[in-house]
């Protein structure tokens, strides 16, 4: 058992009918692709042709705070509203879509942003998992 799936067992009161294995899995998907993104933006930052890689960074530091902040909302239960997750949930796809998209573009001359590619379309397909789970 992980530390996020043990806070939502701890929580006082009762969650609904929310998912808990897909909020968990959704939790843990957006801070590993906030880390991953910001790991990445910084190694692209490293490179050598690190002009051509200038909307790249940006979409990777984007895609970070997008991530981070919807991990954070997720985290949260107290005066939920669906609404809110829902749009939140939607703008997290949105940005892990672009940034998967384009990390693709450069993943065959930097394994970094391979890498972000694969952690973009996990936390893309949890999102949709969540947002499916959610009616």
């Amino acid at each position: 058992m992980n530390h996020v799936t043990s806070m939502l067992e701890t929580y006082p009161k009762d969650l609904g009918s929310v998912n808990r294995q897909a909020l968990a899995a959704c939790i843990e998907a957006c801070f590993e692709c906030a880390q991953t993104c910001t790991a990445c933006a910084d190694a692209c930052l490293s490179e050598e042709m690190v002009a051509e890689l200038t909307k790249c960074i940006r979409t990777n530091l984007d895609c970070a705070d997008v991530c981070e902040t919807t991990g954070r909302v997720l985290s949260r239960h107290t005066g939920y509203d669906a609404t809110i997750t829902r749009a939140v949930l939607e703008a997290c796809q949105a940005a892990c879509r672009a940034c998967a998209d384009e990390c693709e573009r450069h993943a065959g001359m930097h394994e970094h942003c391979r890498v972000c590619a694969e952690a973009c379309r996990r936390c893309e397909a949890a999102c949709a998992e969540l947002l499916a789970s959610l009616g």
